[in-house]
């Protein structure tokens, strides 16, 4: 059975991979087009700090600042190229093993605090250059009017095999209003990828092992249907990460030997029906065994030689669920 600190150490190291990463957005962005490159993205600090307002203390009649401080799970910056033009752009991926009820709010945090570190770190750089001011309000904002900040997409992976039933915007999580009242409510939407209901025409679009995992997690309750994807997938045999993720994530007992890079994973699936296949025959045996002993002390019962609930006694039951056996 997963445990929900394991299944998260082991999901965020693998996201973290560019090749998945890459993949990820290349599959929410571009329907799988090859445009986002693992070898172009670089890893950035996923604190996120920002002193939001300029507070003061009661007591001392002073500014303070009121820090506000957040961790992202995956963040990378990277040059996409766009018409014949470089775009800069930062890249989120928040991996969640169960449902959170509340990911539209929990992703916009991390978006506004990133946009707001760079409102503040490109008024800091004003300030220590001591460029020129051209107006009172680029004074009051320390945001100069052609200033531009970096553009963030953050995007939600589901490892479960349950579909989200979450919200997936943030005007799910509110009670409804008015039309007239909701148009002025600003909204704001998560991009979700989840192996429930994904099609496999759509896994086809993903170029990493992620179309593997989400696969085998997307199969995991329908043993016949996750062996015949992977039987007919010739590229089951994959990275022990991606192994270990989809050990994690079905609770499947996959055997990993220590040095191993890469694991055949319909081996490692064959080898684990045949043991349950073991266990199956041996509990049959033992099944018959006790079906042979129940038939002898119910006729001893029946000729009088032995009473119900000494026969009862022997067979580990109630004298009552003996009776019914005999039955």
């Amino acid at each position: 059975m997963k445990t929900i600190g394991a299944a998260d150490t082991i999901t965020k190291a693998y996201i973290r991979e560019n090749a998945v990463f890459a993949d990820a957005f290349n599959y929410l962005i571009y329907g799988g087009r090859q445009v986002v490159n693992p070898e172009e993205l670089k890893e950035v600090d996923t604190t996120e700090i920002i002193i939001p307002f300029n507070t003061y203390d009661e007591n001392k009649d002073e500014k303070k600042n009121a820090a506000v401080q957040k961790y992202r799970d995956v963040l990378k910056s990277t040059v996409i190229m766009q018409d014949s033009q470089a775009a800069y752009i930062l890249l989120g991926i928040e991996n969640q093993t169960d449902i959170h009820y509340a990911m539209p709010v929990r992703n916009g945090i991390y978006d506004f605090l990133q946009y707001g570190k760079q409102v503040s770190g490109i008024a800091a750089r004003h300030r220590k250059q001591k460029d020129k001011v051209r107006s009172h309000a680029e004074f009051l904002s320390g945001f100069y009017k052609t200033d531009r900040i970096v553009p963030v997409v953050t995007l939600v992976v589901y490892f479960g095999s349950d579909e989200w039933d979450g919200p997936v915007k943030l005007t799910d999580m509110m009670e409804k209003l008015s039309s007239t009242l909701m148009k002025y409510v600003q909204d704001y939407k998560i991009h979700l990828i989840q192996p429930y209901g994904i099609s496999d025409k759509d896994l086809q679009k993903f170029q990493s092992s992620l179309r593997e995992v989400l696969g085998c997690i997307k199969y995991s309750k329908d043993k016949e249907k996750l062996w015949n994807f992977m039987k007919d997938n010739p590229r089951m045999n994959m990275d022990i990460m991606a192994a270990r993720v989809i050990e994690v994530m079905t609770n499947m007992s996959i055997e990993i030997s220590d040095g191993e890079e890469t694991i055949d994973m319909c081996k490692a699936i064959e080898d684990m029906i045949e043991e349950r296949a073991c266990i199956e025959r041996e509990e049959g045996k033992l099944e018959g065994k006790l079906e042979g002993k129940l038939e002898i002390l119910t006729n001893l019962v029946k000729d009088g030689i032995l009473n119900m609930q000494e026969a009862a006694k022997r067979m580990n039951m109630t004298t009552e669920e003996f009776r019914t056996k005999m039955k």
